[in-house]
């Protein structure tokens, strides 16, 4: 079964976080995740970072997943 911590998990295993945090109810999810590897990113690039961390879970176990990517200056800013 897919829950917050698996999925966060496996964003902090593929990413170098300084701050990674995933709710959902089991079939949509929202994650929080802020890195200094999106530094300089558009929001599209960060999310395809975090799609590769969670590989093959995005397209078999991950109904939905909504995400803030931030980088450590903007999330201080937040």
């Amino acid at each position: 079964m897919v829950t917050p911590d698996s999925i966060q998990a496996s964003i902090v295993a593929g990413i170098a976080c300084t701050h990674c945090q995933v709710t959902g109810d089991g079939q949509h999810f929202e994650a929080i995740i802020v890195s200094q590897a999106f530094d300089g990113l558009n929001r599209v690039r960060r999310h395809q970072l975090v799609y590769a961390a969670l590989g093959d879970r995005m397209r078999e176990e991950i109904h939905a997943l909504s995400m803030k990517t931030l980088t450590p200056a903007e999330w201080q800013a937040a």
